[in-house]
């Protein structure tokens, strides 16, 4: 029979015991970060919890990994579903007024893939680097050319930059 004055504890136990040694209250859900080792160097995340987000950009980003440009493709399958030392990218992620072609939150990395299309946007290009770099962000540049002609070198590159900026030196 119900009884009002049960608390939702009171009637889950009523139905569905807990185990022995759960708190009868519930407990938090954490987000455990997994350390990020990258041939045996384990990486420092950068805490950078939240990123100014601009709503009415949200159409334009879904529209831009539709219609998806064949190196940010490429590059994508190569580091889409943590196939890249199981670190998560984000692909065409807004923060702020603009949309960067990949972010990996964890360390805080924008990643930009710069073709001919960013040869006439040196001004555009300069002050978005500097919003990003205000909010903490890294930005890592590679070329169409090497995502179209030399893929393992460019995994390679980012591979190394990420130890670089990030790896942890044990003493």
């Amino acid at each position: 029979m119900y009884n009002i004055n049960n608390t939702p504890a009171d009637l889950g136990a009523q139905h569905s015991p807990l185990p022995k040694g759960c708190p009868q209250d519930g407990v938090l859900k954490e987000t455990l970060q997994k350390d990020i080792i990258i041939n045996g160097t384990t990486l420092k995340p950068v805490p950078i919890i939240r990123l100014p987000y601009q709503p009415r950009l949200k159409e334009r980003a879904k529209a831009l990994r539709q219609a998806g440009n064949l190196p940010e493709v490429l590059f994508w399958m190569q580091v889409t579903k943590k196939q890249f030392h199981k670190i998560d990218f984000d692909r065409q992620r807004i923060i702020g007024n603009y949309i960067v072609d990949f972010y990996i939150k964890q360390l805080g990395l924008v990643i930009e893939i710069d073709g001919s299309s960013h040869d006439d946007k040196q001004a555009y290009d300069k002050r978005r680097e500097e919003y990003l770099i205000s909010l903490g962000l890294k930005i890592y540049r590679i070329t169409v050319d090497d995502v179209m002609k030399q893929m393992d070198f460019v995994m390679m590159g980012l591979e190394e930059y990420i130890i670089k900026e990030y790896g942890t030196q044990l003493s």
